[in-house]
């Protein structure tokens, strides 16, 4: 148990697993990333040169793909999860093409999450599998819904159709003894989502936390609904699992919330949305007895603050209902640290082909430029290690 705090400054731990090329190229990418106008000007120039067909697809796996995906295919990511095994960071394997909208596009994207339950069955370094609903139903259909709208028979078949992709994705990942995340997305459809989470959950959360749902802090309602979620589970006698985040739509959410009239879901400020999230493991380890969460986090406070709480508990590092979550390629100071003391740590390895997975990547640059300091902090450290080598 950690009773001191937490040094996250410390590279030579952070990036031992990388080498002076690999560190180079983060260097590049975070100075990219640094620069609002820079991110917006490639995302342009890379998808109409894609439209062009240009040969850019190794530009760009030379760079972002490098720095923020494990790979082209699961076989692909063979080399990054044992690197990472190595230093006993374990992995969440996430296919990342988006926007496959047609029923066949989803019975892929089912598949390809029954391949890696398969894959990850045989790999004592990949706990977690992780599945998104905007990949296995139609969105429009879950907005919908949600609005209480009038469904067709065929809308509520496809509706159905969507959750029997997920119940078959959790049956499978629980018969081999692995955990299911399902992603947060956008407040118009995410109390669709919650519904389908927490109906897995009371099916399959029964003996242990199998299936984790993920909450947003950014948005200025999503504690009370943590609580409400740790009641019912109570009430419904299940284990509550929850991924803990600050959020990825930011933005997007603003601009629907003032294009149509109703109020902004997001918190005014930071530091309302750090309260928020803080208080949010303060609550779930007062619940621990009940839950198993994950503190996905590139916030060094609020991982040293869920350190503290576990010590003041008593609880091992090692306790299997806590675990700390990072992106691949981010926050390495906070994940191999971690890992290096012995607690649970588990970066998500996005894959998918370098063309498909460019959403995913480029809304990853757009996050890091949003993120007050992030690609600062994360430049800064690269630029350290690379000093220290030079002068080791």
């Amino acid at each position: 148990m950690q009773s001191e705090p937490i040094n996250f400054d410390d590279t030579a731990t952070a990036f031992a697993y990388r080498t002076n090329g690999e560190l180079k190229n983060s260097h590049f990418v975070f100075t990219t990333m640094s620069k609002p106008w820079m991110v917006k000007i490639g995302t342009v120039m890379t998808n109409l040169a894609l439209r062009m067909k240009l040969p850019v697809k190794g530009i760009i796996k030379k760079t972002l793909f490098n720095q923020f995906c494990g790979g082209e295919s699961i076989k692909d990511c063979n080399k990054t999860i044992n690197l990472l095994g190595d230093y006993n960071v374990q992995t969440i394997l996430d296919y990342s093409v988006e926007g496959l909208e047609s029923e066949d596009g989803y019975n892929d994207t089912k598949e390809e999450a029954l391949r890696v339950i398969d894959f990850a069955a045989t790999n004592d370094h990949i706990p977690f599998c992780v599945l998104k609903l905007s990949g296995l139903g139609s969105t429009e259909l879950m907005t919908k819904a949600q609005a209480k709208e009038t469904l067709t028979e065929i809308e509520k078949t496809k509706l159905y159709n969507s959750e029997q992709r997920v119940d078959q994705i959790v049956r499978k990942a629980s018969s081999k003894g692995l955990m299911v995340m399902i992603d947060a997305e956008e407040s118009w459809f995410q109390s669709f989502i919650d519904g389908v989470a927490y109906r897995m959950m009371e099916k399959y959360n029964k003996e242990r936390p199998v299936v984790y749902n993920t909450y947003q802090m950014y948005r200025h309602d999503m504690l009370d609904r943590l609580k409400r979620a740790q009641i019912q589970a109570e009430v419904d006698g299940y284990y509550l699992g929850a991924k803990l985040v600050r959020g990825a739509y930011m933005e997007k959410e603003r601009d629907r919330a003032e294009e149509m009239g109703y109020e902004s879901p997001i918190h005014k400020d930071k530091a309302a949305v750090d309260k928020d999230y803080d208080d949010s493991l303060r609550f779930c380890m007062d619940h621990i007895d009940r839950m198993g969460i994950c503190a996905g986090t590139h916030n060094e406070e609020s991982s040293q603050l869920l350190t503290k709480l576990m010590a003041e508990q008593k609880i091992s590092n090692k306790d299997s209902r806590i675990f700390f979550g990072q992106l691949l390629g981010m926050s390495d100071n906070i994940s191999f640290k971690l890992a290096d003391l012995g607690y649970n740590v588990a970066k998500y390895v996005p894959y998918g082909p370098v063309e498909k997975v460019l959403p995913y990547l480029f809304r990853r640059a757009e996050e890091n430029t949003s993120i007050a300091g992030q690609s600062g902090r994360e430049y800064t450290l690269v630029k350290k290690e690379l000093r220290r080598r030079k002068s080791a």
